[in-house]
C-alpha cells in the first residue's frame, strides 16, 4: 500500500493528529456546508411530514364527523 509506505517513518502524532487537523483546515468549509445542507434538508422533511400528518388528521376528523351525523339522520 502506498499510504502505509508514506507514513511508515513518521511519528504517530503526525499520522493521528497533524494529518486530520490539516484536512479539517483545508476541507472544513466544505464539510460545514455539507452538514448544514443535510440538517436543513432534514428539517424541511420533518416539517413536511408534520404538515401532511396534520392535513390527514383534519381530513379524517372532518370525514368522521360528517359520516356520524349522516348516520344519525337515517
Amino acid at each position: 500500500m502506498a499510504g502505509k509506505g508514506t507514513f511508515a517513518g513518521l511519528p504517530w502524532w503526525v499520522t493521528w493528529v497533524v494529518v486530520p487537523v490539516v484536512l479539517l483546515v483545508v476541507f472544513g468549509s466544505l464539510i460545514a456546508s455539507a452538514v448544514g445542507f443535510l440538517i436543513g434538508l432534514l428539517f424541511k422533511v420533518l416539517i413536511a411530514v408534520a404538515l401532511i400528518a396534520g392535513v390527514v388528521y383534519l381530513a379524517r376528523r372532518i370525514k368522521g364527523s360528517s359520516s356520524s351525523s349522516s348516520r344519525s339522520d337515517w
